[in-house]
């Protein structure tokens, strides 16, 4: 079974707290399938990913621009494992009917938006439901995880 993590996202955007969790996830030698909803979100992560930091890299790449197999951090739009990612990260609602292939999923999810929490409880239910661990991450008031 896979281990799924959601993670409420309080005080920071998605696009300032998954960099540093994806530099968490890379740094103990995991690999990332990125699933976003469309291409042009891709390429905003993409965009994201190469600018979050000037003083940091995380080495990763679109499923669209090939070399696939060599990406630590895949970004694409469908569940296809082409990087052997052992970690799969939900962004915007995505979600997957299965994620077997995955020692372990993040979900996150804006906790401003009441569709986003009421959507990610749903997932949250299909997940016990299905007999997944599950743990649930929590930003703090200067945007640190901590586990609830």
């Amino acid at each position: 079974m896979t281990e799924f993590g959601f993670y409420h996202l309080r005080t920071q955007p998605l696009e300032r707290a998954l960099p540093r969790l994806l530099e968490k996830v890379v740094e103990r030698g995991h690999r990332v399938l990125l699933l976003a909803e469309s291409a042009e979100r891709a390429a905003a992560l993409d965009a994201v990913l190469w600018t979050y930091d000037p003083a940091s890299f995380l080495p990763h790449g679109l499923a669209s621009q090939g070399h696939a197999a060599q990406q630590p951090i895949l970004i694409a739009t469908e569940p296809d494992d082409r990087n052997r990612a052992d970690v799969l990260v939900l962004v915007d609602g995505m979600d997957v009917p299965e994620a077997g292939g995955f020692a372990r999923c993040l979900d996150l999810f804006d906790g401003n938006d009441d569709a986003a929490v009421a959507a990610a409880r749903e997932r949250w239910r299909r997940r016990k439901a299905q007999g997944h661990a599950l743990t649930y991450w929590q930003q703090d008031d200067k945007g640190a995880w901590a586990k609830q």
